[in-house]
């Protein structure tokens, strides 16, 4: 009789281990699935508020770069018509070549400004890329209308 009542008790101590180990694990596995569920709430939340931020930072940014850039493309077009005025005085026969850089010029300063006009400040374009890209669009300008009357002969 000892080993039939010691028999019951292990497989009793066994069921009662697995049971209460199948349980745990659910339990477990369900506090797993809610830090789950909250670490994504959270992680969308922190995405929202990032997209708020850039947009707020770059706002003010985005105000000085324009001011900044449509007083560089003045000055632009104030040195464009400096040019054609000074090729008028000239009188040179290279009139046509240099009507035809100046006009040149002037569609360069025109397409950047139209870029400028088009750029719309929001967290869905890539700020940083269109700053690089104006910069490199404006050096380039800048140089042209610099080096315009070089001879490079």
């Amino acid at each position: 009789m000892k080993k039939s009542l010691f028999k019951i008790a292990a497989v009793a101590l066994i069921a009662s281990t697995f049971i209460i180990s199948c349980q745990d694990s659910t339990k477990k596995e369900t506090e797993a699935r809610e830090d789950v569920e909250e670490a994504r709430t959270d992680l969308n939340e922190a995405k929202t508020e990032l997209a708020t931020a850039r947009k707020a930072a770059t706002e003010k940014e985005w105000q000085s770069f324009k001011e900044s850039t449509n007083s560089t493309i003045n000055q632009n077009e104030k040195r464009i018509i400096e040019l054609r005025t000074q090729m008028k005085k000239t009188g040179q026969s290279m009139d046509e070549q240099y009507a035809k850089k100046i006009n040149e010029l002037e569609e360069k300063n025109r397409e950047i400004k139209e870029k400028v006009n088009t750029y719309k400040n929001d967290a869905s374009n890539d700020w940083e890329a269109f700053k690089k890209e104006y910069n490199s669009d404006m050096d380039d300008l800048g140089r042209s209308l610099r080096n315009f009357t070089v001879d490079n002969k």
